[in-house]
């Protein structure tokens, strides 16, 4: 991927990563040196990661958000867990209040520029058990979803404050389009301009009804290698300068990555730089 000096001349690279903890389709391996690598080769200057663990004996026991924070020099970052404990053991809903060095499982945004606020939305999981079919089984089992979670940051920019935020929604459609609605909602005071990213599992027409923001990328980005369908989306309310986007197959996940290159010459609007949301 091209890189760019960070910041010249209004220059900036929103990305987004399902990471799926940093295992690789190919091998079925977790590589923290391989993640480093991969982060760092998107030169995002504003990342969001989704599935990203922290502690977890299947992730080599890393601080998967420390890692990639590391390898894209970014100061400003914040992981936040949508689940607590480790798989099959002490599995719960994340509250908020978990211990720095607890094992966990969630999202993260991750910035080079300065971030003035954060705003954290817990979204409640589908209510019920529902059927779900797995590879070799005969016949469907009744699941319980996992609670989802999403991140906001105020992130001054080289284009002024921009508000960002991460997402990664339940695959159940009849409740992922709420947990949208509620986010949506949640930022309806938020500055503007609003970028929204992340994994909302499901496709660009009905993320772009629902939000009510257009795209910023139109590729298909799931599954990796022979991508049919898009999930991941950047999603824009309100104005940026000239912006080109491109999903990009990474070494690991089963998600393709997008990235969106915003770049004019314009000087920042004041106005957008004097507030804070939240």
């Amino acid at each position: 991927m091209t890189s760019r000096p960070m910041g010249h001349e209004g220059e900036m690279r929103l990305a987004s990563f399902n990471i799926l903890h940093a295992r690789s389709q190919q091998d079925d391996r977790v590589d923290i040196d391989r993640f480093a690598a991969a982060i760092a080769s998107l030169d995002a200057d504003v990342l969001a990661l989704q599935e990203v663990d922290r502690y977890q004996s299947r992730s080599s026991d890393a601080d998967l958000t420390a890692v990639a924070a590391d390898a894209m020099g970014a100061p400003e970052h914040r992981f936040v867990a949508a689940l607590s404990g480790v798989p099959g053991a002490t599995w719960m809903a994340a509250d908020g209040n978990e211990q720095p060095d607890s094992a966990a499982y969630g999202i993260a945004l991750l910035s080079r520029y300065p971030v003035h606020a954060w705003h954290t939305v817990r979204l409640a999981p589908v209510p019920l058990k529902f059927p779900m079919w797995f590879k070799g089984s005969r016949r469907p089992e009744l699941i319980r979803d996992e609670p989802r979670v999403a991140v906001a940051a105020a992130v001054e920019t080289p284009h002024g404050m921009v508000t960002v935020a991460d997402v990664h929604l339940t695959f159940v459609e009849w409740w992922n389009g709420r947990q949208l609605a509620l986010v949506r909602d949640s930022l309806a005071t938020a500055n503007r301009p609003l970028v929204l990213m992340g994994d909302l599992n499901m496709g660009p027409a009905r993320a772009a009804r629902i939000t009510g923001m257009r795209p910023l990328v139109s590729q298909p980005t799931f599954p990796a290698h022979t991508p049919r369908m898009q999930l991941d989306h950047v999603l824009l309310d309100g104005d940026l300068p000239t912006a080109t986007g491109r999903a990009v197959e990474m070494p690991l996940s089963d998600h393709r990555a997008l990235v969106v290159d915003v770049s004019d010459r314009r000087r920042p609007n004041p106005s957008h730089s004097s507030q804070e949301a939240w």
